[in-house]
C-alpha cells in the first residue's frame, strides 16, 4: 500500500497524462455523491421554484404585455448574481477540501493522475449544477408557457444554455482556484476575492475610468448626437480599450451572449453602446459575438493555468 501511494503522489510521468476513462470515474463519482446528500435535486427543486415564481409575479404585475423576452431580461439579471454564488460554493472544497482531510493520497493511489483529479472533478460539479439547471428551468417552462402572452422556444432554451455556459465559467474558476490552495480556508478567501472581484471592484471600474476621462487624465472620443429636443450636441464617450476592460466581465459577456443567441434587443439587457458613438460601426471586441469568446476564455485559460500548476505543487 505504501509503494502504490508514494508511486502515484510522485511527480513522475504519470501525474502529467489525462486518462479518459480515469476523468470519468471521477466526475461519476463526485456527481452520484451530489445526488446522494440531495444536492442536486436541492438545486433543481430551487431552480423551478426561482424560474416559476418569477414568471408568476411578473404575470401578475403585467399581464398584458409579458413574453419570453421580458421573462428572459429580468430572470438573466437574477442569474447574474445567482449563478457565480452557486457555481463557487460548489466548486469552494472540490481538491483544497481533499488536500485539507488527507484524502487526495488515497485518491491519487488508485491511480488516477493529477489532472485526472482536476478534470474528474471539473465535470463532476459542472454536471451538477448543468443538470440541476436543465431540469428547474424544463419543469419551470410549463409555468412559463401558461404565464406569457407569447412564448419563444428557442429563446427560452437559448437563454438555458447560456447559462449553463455562465456556469461553467464560473466553476472552472472555483475549482482551479481550490487546486491551487493548501486548505478550504484559503479557498473560501479566494472565492470571496472573484465575487468581489466582479461584483465591487470590475462594476466600478467604468465609472472610475469615467471619472478620469472628464478630470482629463484619459482622452475619451467626442462625438454628435441628438437629444430629446431634437438638437445636436457633442459628447464624450470612453475610449474602445476602456469598454473592453468592461466587456471582459464574465457578468456582461454572459448578457451580451444572450442577446446574440435568443434574438434580444441589446436595449433590453446587456452592454448598450450609442449608434451614434460608432459611426464606422463596432469595433468586433464590442460586438455581441465575441462575448461568447470571452466566457470560453474564462473557462478555458483558469483551467489551463491549474492543469500546469497543480501537476507541480507539493500534496
Amino acid at each position: 500500500m505504501s509503494t502504490e501511494t508514494t508511486t502515484a503522489g510522485s511527480s513522475g510521468s504519470p501525474a502529467s497524462s489525462i486518462d479518459t476513462e480515469s476523468v470519468r470515474t471521477i466526475a461519476k463519482k463526485d456527481f452520484q455523491d451530489a445526488v446522494r446528500s440531495w444536492l442536486f435535486w436541492g438545486l433543481s427543486a430551487f431552480f423551478f421554484t426561482l424560474m416559476a415564481a418569477l414568471a408568476g409575479f411578473i404575470s401578475w404585475a403585467n399581464p398584458d404585455n409579458f413574453t419570453t423576452i421580458s421573462f428572459i431580461a429580468l430572470v438573466s439579471q437574477v442569474c447574474k448574481l445567482i449563478i457565480p454564488l452557486i457555481a463557487l460554493l460548489l466548486g469552494w472544497k472540490a481538491i483544497a477540501g481533499e488536500r485539507e482531510a488527507g484524502s487526495i493520497k488515497i485518491l491519487l493511489s488508485l491511480p488516477h493522475s493529477r489532472k485526472d483529479v482536476l478534470l474528474g472533478k471539473l465535470l463532476g460539479r459542472t454536471a451538477v449544477l448543468s443538470l440541476s439547471l436543465l431540469i428547474g428551468f424544463l419543469i419551470a417552462m410549463v409555468a412559463v408557457v401558461f404565464a406569457v402572452s407569447e412564448f419563444s422556444f428557442p429563446a427560452y432554451i437559448a437563454f438555458l444554455a447560456m447559462t449553463i455556459v455562465y456556469g461553467l465559467a464560473y466553476m472552472s474558476l472555483a475549482v482551479s482556484l481550490s487546486s491551487l490552495t493548501r486548505s478550504t480556508t484559503m479557498a473560501g478567501a479566494a472565492m470571496f476575492g472573484i465575487f468581489v472581484l466582479f461584483y465591487i471592484v470590475w462594476n466600478s471600474i467604468r465609472t472610475a475610468l469615467g471619472l478620469l476621462m472628464q478630470r482629463g487624465f484619459i482622452e475619451g472620443v467626442t462625438y454628435t448626437t441628438t437629444n430629446f429636443t431634437g438638437q445636436q450636441i457633442e459628447t464624450t464617450r470612453l475610449p474602445d480599450w476602456a469598454l473592453f476592460i468592461d466587456m471582459i466581465d464574465p457578468g456582461n459577456a454572459y448578457q451580451n451572449t444572450i442577446t446574440l443567441f435568443s434574438a434580444l434587443s441589446s436595449d433590453r439587457i446587456g452592454t448598450r453602446f450609442p449608434t451614434a458613438a460608432f459611426p464606422d460601426g463596432l469595433p468586433f471586441y464590442l460586438e455581441d459575438w465575441f462575448s461568447l469568446l470571452i466566457l470560453l476564455f474564462w473557462i478555458a485559460i483558469p483551467l489551463a493555468v491549474a492543469l500546469y500548476r497543480f501537476d507541480r505543487v507539493d500534496i
